[in-house]
């Protein structure tokens, strides 16, 4: 941190001061009545130049202002490193009191100066750059909550400032409508490259791959890209030493991401990255990419749904556990990527669904740039002259295609983003075929999915299995829906307190959903 540095050394010359009060008075003489020259904040430097009866006469670089200050209201230090020792236990002590982040962060910054380069380098430094880090992630989610008004908020305000002084920096992104600040982190990527503890390594990993914290202005290729870069920094935090609660939550992030990983691939195997493919690399290699790109999803669905199966339900802690339902959703939403592509799933092969007798099956086939038409065939209808059509610029996923046995309705999932994940059902109702879509909940799309998880014998019913996150809400229910209406006609929180369910849940969905967990 160049800025920080060079304060620090133009103070060491004559001493320094660091405030540690919010509202200290930088006064044109030592008396409690002279005029006031500036107020200043917690964390704030100032260089020491005399003493005069209980103030010290400093000059603030800042403001280029020069006064005197209670002696009282500032911590002293002359930035050596047999003093370094000391800094280093007031930051242990400073790094856990609310509303003092910006005076941990001039702490931990005073020690990294005074601290000799080998010690810096060693595991004491590795505790300043991660007691940095967490007070400046700290100072960022208190601005964003923005609950303080008033004098309070002027504070928080300043106290942003003052750690932008030593070289912390923020990025702000507008996140459902309001705006958040989140650290830059580089604290936490040198905690990695230095010899930390694996808490330590855990604490740096969570904090730079937090999903709030990404510029919505990246184009798909730069996140997918982040991403990959986030799911390598997790694969760098051994779990083995930590505790059951910090080893819960890198596993649960490490799902998330693998989930996001498995839908971002399996879009670039889909139409749209087929034909890109195809353009970049010639019509022969476009098959091979699009081959390469669904392995990957597989191979990226599987490993979040094995790392959301290696956590410890019994040891999350309460605030842990929105954390596992989110994790949960997630991967169930990409979960069909882990599932071999139907041979039968594009429109050239409808006479395979011809084959199949007078069931009804689905074809796809490209639409408008960038869509996917869905066709509902049979013996009768081929793709040419489908029984429905329905297209969509979301991911479609034939494998998870079910058919009721009377042959009278047809289930298909379909993922319109990385973490939302509809039900869409095929009726039909006399001669004619309705396609309609049953979202994980009537919000603003978020977190959530909802699934095909049975047929109820009879053509009259079918099991759906729902669950979302948005506009601060979460819920989880299993219906029992009317194929004629749509309407829900029983429902409950667990799946065993409906009796359809108990009996005529599909056993493919019981094997590969985790909605029950």
């Amino acid at each position: 941190m160049p800025a920080t540095v060079i304060a620090l050394a133009a103070a060491a010359t004559l001493g320094s001061a660091i405030v540690t009060t919010d509202r200290a008075v930088l006064r044109a003489a030592p008396r409690d009545g002279a005029p006031q020259q500036a107020q200043l904040w917690q964390g704030e430097l100032l260089e020491v130049r005399a003493e005069r009866l209980d103030y010290l006469q400093v000059w603030d670089h800042a403001r280029e202002r020069g006064g005197y200050v209670k002696a009282t209201q500032v911590r002293r230090s002359a930035l050596t490193a047999a003093e370094a020792p000391q800094l280093l236990a007031v930051l242990r002590f400073v790094r856990g009191a609310a509303g003092a982040e910006s005076l941990g962060i001039a702490i931990a910054a005073a020690y990294l100066r005074a601290a000799p380069a080998e010690t810096v380098r060693g595991p004491e430094g590795a505790e300043a750059l991660e007691a940095l880090g967490s007070l400046a992630e700290r100072l960022a989610q208190r601005a964003t909550e923005g609950a303080a008004a008033g004098k309070a908020q002027a504070a928080l305000s300043a106290h942003v400032e003052v750690a932008g002084r030593y070289g912390v920096k923020f990025a702000s992104y507008e996140q459902d409508g309001r705006m958040r600040l989140c650290y830059e982190g580089d604290a936490f990527r040198r905690v990695l490259s230095l010899p930390a503890t694996p808490q330590q390594q855990a604490r740096a990993a969570l904090a730079l791959t937090q999903p709030g914290c990404v510029d919505p202005a990246l184009a798909p290729s730069q996140r997918h890209e982040w991403n990959r870069w986030r799911a390598e920094v997790l694969e760098r935090v051994e779990l083995a030493g930590l505790p059951a609660y910090v080893s819960n939550r890198v596993v649960l992030r490490r799902a998330a991401v693998w989930s996001t990983l498995a839908y971002e691939h399996a879009r670039q195997a889909d139409g749209v990255g087929a034909a890109a493919a195809e353009r970049a690399l010639g019509e022969g290699s476009a098959g091979a990419a699009a081959a390469s790109t669904t392995a990957a999803a597989a191979a990226a669905a599987q490993r979040a749904v094995a790392e959301l199966a290696s956590a410890r339900k019994g040891e999350l802690t309460d605030e842990d556990q929105a954390a596992y339902n989110d994790a949960a959703m997630r991967v169930n939403a990409s979960r069909w990527a882990a599932a071999p592509a139907l041979a039968a799933a594009s429109a050239p092969s409808a006479p395979r669904a011809r084959r199949a007798g007078t069931r009804p099956s689905i074809v796809t086939q490209p639409g408008q740039p960038g869509e996917t038409c869905v066709l509902l065939v049979d013996a009768k209808h081929d793709a040419a002259n489908p029984l429905a059509r329905r297209c969509t610029y979301a991911l479609v996923w034939p494998q998870s295609v079910s058919v009721n046995r009377e042959g009278n309705a047809l289930a298909l999932a379909v993922q319109p983003m990385e973490a939302w994940r509809e039900l869409w059902l095929f009726r039909q109702r006399g001669r004619q075929w309705t396609v309609d879509v049953l979202p994980p909940a009537s919000l603003q799309p978020g977190t959530g999915y909802a699934e095909f998880a049975g047929w109820v014998p009879g053509g009259r019913q079918v099991l759906v299995a729902r669950e979302a996150r948005g506009e601060g809400r979460y819920r989880r229910s299993y219906e029992v829906l009317s194929l004629d209406s749509l309407a829900t006609q029983r429902q409950a929180g667990e799946p065993d307190a409906l009796g359809p369910f108990q009996r005529w849940q599909d056993a493919g969905w019981t094997r590969m959903s985790v909605a029950v967990r």
